[in-house]
């Protein structure tokens, strides 16, 4: 075990994975090395959300086998970041004495220089006598820190901002990557549905300086990126108003977001391109500005307040991808009025139909593919509300949908609100009848690509193909490694809790055997298209690029096809 060793494991949301991302670069610019093997490492960080219970227990799992390894390893050093560790606060450290760094999502910036400390403090008491067992418990130097996701007004906010600075310090490290990258435009949500926690653990919306994201991606084109996901957790209120812009030493600091109030059937900012960068202006400025961003993408959407002018930018732009991740939670009026989701059904169609008017163009070869989620047994829930939700799958025709059984989560409204009303049976066989709709939908909408020539980018080995190099390998034959990665880095599937099979594989039946490399990349509408590396080229000739792929065949949640 080194002490300068991490090893750093992520739950949850594309979130998360960019604030992990973000500490790594800081972590590594302070001397520390990283591991994917636990216990090769002397500091162990788990980076998790609230949202899903699921999450949160495989942490609590985690953290008591480090406990027991902590008693041999006294020198361990352990830490939870991300929204469990805002929403637990200090009670975490009193359930879990291993933990000695604790650090909620609007204070990650402090991680490094409080885990640097954690670290020699914890080398100065191993070198004291009797100290060990101060050591061990994790009651020496605990540091618990949360709270930076107040609502205040957008002068205080910004004097005090300093999150800002973890990604304006971002480091690029070019063989880091797989050509592909998230970019944060907005942090914080100002919704309140009932169901999430989110508004509590990382506070008000506050949207970046649109010089500040650019910049990121101009950074990120020089260093090999080619595809760039621009994050927030409604990503469409991006708004930034120049004339409030506060700076803090030279610095333009991000401000708390205030959503323009649209008339009804009016779907566009009156002041855009005035003393208002709106978020059609900044997807095209960031399409214009840094052409070797080939793709652009953005998630989460939200179904009201998306403007006509953000989809003429995607229709005008080649190279803003035609998808859009857009949450449902639920077919049933009453039930989306329970959640404080702020639309009707109705609404919600309303936006898919204007949408697929202004960008679902499959006769140039540019569909436009949706994503959403849905929330099963959310309380109350009766059997009309479930068909209700059914129906509109059906409608809604998904690529793929993230569906979920409710579980009330501690510090959110329906915990106090609604009594979980909706037995777990019943949870589950909906659930269950749900996946199963969504997979006759997702294998249907696949089809229609078969024959198709698409341009694909490349992420990487799929994970069958892994599977059997890593098989190889431990029978003492020569593993494939790609870019100096370990093959199936790059996740194959869909997300949690979409339709998959058993072991979470999507290969196809007749995919090759080990010695021909299968690779995985995705069309401009997030699907997923299997290949096989073609004789005398290699995958790390192929990996972050963009290539033609004729499809041949399709699965519920995938495509396979030859390179053109």
């Amino acid at each position: 075990m080194s002490p300068r060793r991490v090893y750093l494991e992520t739950f949850g949301c594309q979130m998360n994975e960019l604030d992990s991302e973000l500490v790594t670069s800081q972590l590594r610019a302070l001397g520390y090395a990283f591991t994917r093997e636990p216990g090769e490492a002397g500091v162990v960080l788990y980076n998790t959300c609230s949202v899903r219970e699921h999450a949160e227990q495989k942490v609590w799992s985690r953290l008591g086998e480090l406990a027991l390894r902590k008693q041999q390893e006294p020198g361990l050093v352990v830490g939870v970041l991300g929204c469990m560790a805002e929403r637990e606060g200090p009670a975490l450290l009193k359930r879990m004495p291993v933990v000695d760094v604790m650090v909620g999502p609007g204070e990650l910036d402090k991680l490094p220089a409080l885990l640097d400390n954690a670290v020699k403090t914890k080398a100065s008491l191993l070198d004291g006598a009797g100290d060990r067992e101060r050591a061990a418990g994790g009651s020496a130097g605990q540091v618990a820190l949360q709270g930076n996701t107040s609502r205040r007004s957008a002068t205080l906010a910004a004097a005090a901002d300093t999150l800002e600075l973890l990604d304006l310090s971002r480091a690029v490290d070019p063989e880091g990557h797989s050509g592909s990258a998230y970019v944060r435009i907005t942090r914080g949500c100002n919704k309140f549905c009932t169901y999430c926690v989110v508004p509590f653990t990382r506070g008000a919306e506050v949207h970046r300086p649109p010089e500040h994201i650019l910049d990121e991606c101009k950074r990120l084109a020089d260093a090999g990126v080619r595809e760039v996901t621009l994050l927030g957790q409604t990503v469409n209120h991006y708004r930034f108003e120049h004339g409030s812009a506060v700076s803090v030493n030279g610095v333009v600091q991000p401000q708390k977001g205030r959503v323009y109030k649209h008339a009804p059937g009016v779907f566009e900012d009156p002041y855009r391109g005035q003393s208002v960068t709106t978020f059609a202006d900044l997807l095209h400025r960031i399409h214009e500005e840094v052409p070797a961003i080939q793709r652009l993408r953005f998630v989460t959407s939200f179904p009201r307040s998306f403007g006509d002018d953000v989809l003429g930018v995607i229709r005008q732009s080649p190279r803003i991808c035609r998808y859009l991740h857009v949450p449902a939670q639920s077919g049933s009026d009453r039930l989306l009025q329970l959640m404080n989701r702020g639309y009707t059904v109705g609404e919600y169609f309303e936006f898919l139909d204007r949408a697929r008017a202004f960008l679902h163009q499959p006769e140039i070869g540019r569909p436009l593919t949706v994503a959403g989620d849905i929330i099963v047994g959310f309380p109350t829930e009766t059997q009309e509300d479930h068909e209700a939700t059914a129906d509109l799958i059906r409608r809604a025709r998904y690529k793929n949908c993230f569906i979920f059984k409710y579980s009330p989560r501690p510090g959110t409204i329906a915990i106090d609100r609604f009594e979980d009303d909706v037995p777990e049976e019943v949870k589950r066989r909906r659930n269950n009848e749900l996946l199963a709709l969504q997979n006759e939908v997702s294998a249907s909408v696949c089809a229609e690509f078969v024959g198709q020539t698409m341009d694909v980018f490349v992420q990487g080995v799929s994970k069958k193909h892994a599977k059997k190099a890593k098989r190889h390998a431990q029978s003492g034959a020569v593993a494939l490694t790609i870019a100096g990665r370990t093959p199936g880095a790059p996740e194959d599937e869909p997300g949690a809790g979409a339709a998959c099979s058993a072991d979470g594989s999507h290969v196809h039946e007749d995919a090759p055997a080990a010695g021909t490399p299968q690779l995985s990349a995705r069309t401009e509408g997030d699907v997923i298209v299997f290949f096989d590396c073609p004789p005398g080229s290699s995958p790390d000739d192929l990996v972050g690029t963009i290539r033609r792929v004729r499809i041949t065949a399709s699965g519920p949640l995938a495509l396979f096809g030859a390179l053109v």
